[in-house]
């Protein structure tokens, strides 16, 4: 079994920045792909990044592109979701996923092994 715990959500105005962070058990973590996800009021949820185990491959949606960045710190078990010049559009709540084998599945997203609870964002205009 493996536990993700996300922190780092909160309230920002247009133009800033947020860090999340994604803690995860179990000692086999290192060899997991992790992935951010965001689901916003009455819709799905969606895709952000991924980054495999090595953090060799990493992907985004292309809404973030140049905006986010993930990084994962394997010796910590801790995934990162920087977030730079945030949009109201990115408001969402936020979801660590993990999957044991492959990669992330972007579609569907339930097809993901592990999550989180969520972390709220809230980006004012």
């Amino acid at each position: 079994q493996v536990l993700l715990v996300e922190s780092g959500g909160g309230l920002v105005q247009a133009g800033g920045s947020l860090r999340l962070s994604c803690a995860a058990s179990g000692r086999t973590f290192t060899s997991y792909t992790m992935g951010w996800f965001r689901q916003a009021p009455g819709k799905e949820r969606e895709f952000v990044a991924a980054i495999a185990w090595s953090g060799g491959k990493i992907y985004y949606v292309d809404s973030v592109l140049g905006r986010f960045t993930i990084s994962r710190d394997n010796a910590k078990n801790t995934v990162y979701l920087q977030m730079n010049s945030l949009k109201p559009e990115d408001t969402a709540v936020y979801y660590c996923a993990a999957k044991i084998k492959g990669d992330i599945t972007i579609n569907p997203w339930y097809e993901n092994d592990y999550w989180g609870q969520g972390t709220q964002v809230t980006v004012s205009s």
